[in-house]
């Protein structure tokens, strides 16, 4: 039996100017370096949680 494994797709939407060092880190983190960037991603635990640190800035959708 295989799993299936959700994806998801996330964009940045919201500048990091002004916020800490470590959001603009998780925002690296994430592959997210430029405005309306978006990436596409394994929903896991270690994503999501980036994902919850960030989540005013980025703006995510289910695959």
């Amino acid at each position: 039996m295989t799993k299936k494994v959700n994806k998801i797709e996330i964009k940045l939407i919201k500048s990091p100017i002004g916020y800490n060092v470590k959001k603009k880190h998780t925002l690296e983190a994430l592959g997210l370096t430029k405005m309306n960037a978006v990436v596409v991603k394994n929903a896991d635990s270690a994503i999501l949680g980036m994902i919850k640190k960030v989540f005013h800035l980025v703006e995510v959708k289910e695959i």
